[in-house]
């Protein structure tokens, strides 16, 4: 018979273990619905930098700029890019795997580029903050669990349709909970089931390659890879200058109404290098298809996606459709929207577990903590972020910890939660301040205008959450008339 101790031990095991999963699913849904604004969020985070008009951008001018940091062996990665221009992110870029450096539209360099923080809310997204093979791994793990959890469920509320609009706001705190988790995981079941089976498969195609690997090709993964991606196509070996301008002037006939957003030069550290140019069509769902060309500027072929199988075409879609990187600016409104409702899911399914279970032990204070810090953190994080060139990652763990231990001393779920949002508003305030004073009018133009929009609209959504609880708190507390 197991003894009573080791029941409480596993008891108390199970609901640590309950709450860190929890806590990870709840980071990864905020940290994706912010970055479906990421090409935004990347020029909000630099606004100073210099505008280029796709139309006037001198690509033969850029050439020169290009192939001159190409012949400087120590800014060279095995590969190398010429980010260009577009009508939704216009800027051009020089990269390497390592940095990156403005273009002005004359082509000659500008600043470097400072995405600093964005780089740490996609690695938050992708890792976790860990290793990345490491992370990766989790990460999609918990997407397939998500994809479990949607379906069970769907199918462990048999009165589904008719509970659709029941919300007990007036009731109980854990009747409010689990309406608002019921109604939200109801009305938005497909879009959370589909970023739940595409957030899978990012990181579980890896072992699924291996387990190919082993099956079907005598344990080569490369040989797998090559099946479905494509080898490298032969060129001679040559060490010439890349011939870009010729390459681009090619594009409109190869691409016909295709955006060219990338020009890669692949294997430029070494004598076979071949360039790769990067088109997103809008009438197709692929991220891009891919065209190559030798230095000189010869055409050689096609990567195949956009005319390749239905199979082809869906693994070459999965990103865009995750992160909502199609038919333009409401359908990222739409997906920052669903993805926060999707975050509220993951917090509020955690809550009714916590009131369930009657027990003052601190997890409940320590779950408002992780609830209300990890936003908080990303808004300071965010601030520090455009002074701060590294720790961003610390700012944000050391955030999200000390708001875990105010609540831990607190021990007051209510009056915490009403104190974080307070902190959260304040932390909105002080980051629309910095970019105000920081870039004046440019806070103000394109991208960096849409980004500062949600910020206010974030603002606005906690001021009016905080006021309704306030209005709901004294209706409780008001005396009864003699």
């Amino acid at each position: 018979m197991i003894r009573a101790d080791t029941v409480k031990r596993a008891i108390a095991g199970h609901s640590w273990l309950g709450l860190v999963s929890g806590a990870l699913m709840y980071l990864i849904c905020l940290s994706g619905s912010l970055l479906v604004f990421s090409s935004e969020i990347e020029q909000w985070e630099q606004p100073d930098a210099p505008i280029v008009n796709p139309s006037y951008f001198d690509a033969a001018a850029a050439e020169t700029t290009f192939n001159s940091v190409l012949g400087n062996s120590l800014d060279l990665t095995p590969h190398m890019y010429l980010v260009l221009p577009t009508y939704e992110s216009p800027r051009a870029r020089i990269a390497s795997e390592n940095e990156s450096w403005f273009l002005y539209p004359n082509g000659e360099i500008a600043q470097k580029e400072r995405v600093f923080w964005s780089s740490m809310l996609r690695d938050l997204h992708y890792f976790l903050h860990l290793p990345e093979s490491w992370g990766m791994v989790l990460v999609s793990s918990l997407g397939a669990i998500l994809v479990g959890l949607i379906i069970t469920g769907l199918f462990a509320h048999p009165s589904i349709l008719r509970d659709a609009f029941a919300l007990r706001l007036n009731k109980s705190s854990q009747l409010q909970e689990t309406d608002i988790h019921n109604r939200l995981s109801v009305w938005a079941a497909p879009f959370h089931l589909t970023i739940a089976v595409t957030g899978a498969f990012f990181g579980l195609a890896l072992p699924t390659l291996a387990i190919i690997a082993e099956a079907e090709f005598a344990g080569d993964q490369q040989a797998v890879i090559e099946t479905v991606y494509g080898t490298d196509p032969p060129v001679e070996l040559n060490q010439g200058p890349i011939a870009v301008n010729a390459i681009l002037q090619q594009m409109p006939v190869l691409a016909g109404d295709g955006e060219t957003f990338l020009l890669t030069v692949h294997e430029a550290e070494s004598e076979k290098r071949f360039v790769g140019v990067s088109v997103q069509h809008k009438d197709s769902m692929i991220y891009s298809e891919n065209y190559l060309f030798s230095t000189a500027g010869d055409f050689i072929r096609t990567d195949g996606w956009k005319d390749g199988g239905v199979g082809k075409k869906v693994l070459y879609s999965i990103y865009r459709l995750h992160f909502g990187n199609f038919s333009g600016y409401w359908v990222k409104v739409a997906y920052l929207v669903l993805g926060l409702a999707l975050t509220v899911v993951a917090a509020s399914g955690v809550n009714v577990w916590l009131a369930k279970r009657r027990v003052e032990d601190g997890l409940s204070d320590l779950w408002a903590g992780v609830v209300w810090g990890s936003p908080l953190a990303l808004t300071i994080s965010a601030s520090v972020g455009f002074w701060l060139d590294f720790g961003l990652t610390a700012v944000f763990w050391l955030v999200l910890c000390a708001a875990c231990c105010l609540a831990l001393c607190l021990r007051d779920v209510v009056r915490f939660r009403s104190l974080a949002r307070r902190l959260n508003a304040l932390g909105l305030i002080v980051l629309l301040m910095i970019q105000m004073l920081l870039f004046g009018k440019d806070a103000l133009r394109s991208a960096a205008l849409i980004v500062n929009q949600i910020v206010f609209g974030l603002l606005a959504g906690l001021v009016l959450v905080e006021a309704a609880h306030i209005r709901l708190s004294r209706r409780r507390v008001k005396p009864s008339v003699a």
